[in-house]
């Protein structure tokens, strides 16, 4: 079995290109798989975002419920009037055992406390104009440590 010599020159010749042909591909492989790995992290941070604005359209909801519900001091629930962040606990109060300001109060206190508890830096605001009432909650959707315009602000104008 004696081969000419330029089949064993090629033979060794090739050799080499077989390694190289693997090493592209690991580094295509590689790229693919940093581009799959940047795909997930960004669709994790848009279904983060996307439970931020559910939790706040829920929220805002609720206190647009409770100033129903309160009609006679729908009035006390506007931020002007008092701003949830320093609205206190009304221990008992309920519908029939308490005044409609001391109801407010409770209701703006229990509203803070749940925008606090689940959005990053959330802080609600009711306002009023005309007969129109409009609930605007804004929270740090980025996380940059301050709630500014590049973070969402939901709003709902309703009447009572």
């Amino acid at each position: 079995m004696n081969f000419p010599h330029s089949y064993t020159y090629l033979a060794n010749k090739q050799s080499g290109f077989t390694l190289l042909e693997v090493l592209i591909a690991l580094v295509v492989l590689a790229i693919g798989l940093l581009g799959l790995a940047g795909m997930q992290a960004i669709g994790i941070k848009n279904n983060h975002s996307a439970y931020h604005r559910s939790q706040a359209t829920q929220v805002a909801y609720d206190i647009a419920d409770r100033m129903r519900a309160n009609t006679v001091g729908v009035d006390n629930y506007l931020t002007s009037f008092m701003l949830p962040s320093v609205a206190t606990n009304q221990n008992g109060c309920t519908a029939g055992g308490c005044s409609s300001t001391q109801m407010a109060e409770d209701d703006l206190y229990e509203w803070n406390l749940t925008i606090t508890d689940t959005l990053p830096s959330g802080v609600g605001t009711i306002t009023i104009s005309g007969l129109i009432y409009t609930i605007s909650i804004t929270w740090d959707d980025n996380r940059d440590g301050a709630v500014d315009a590049s973070d969402p602000d939901f709003q709902v104008s309703f009447q009572p």
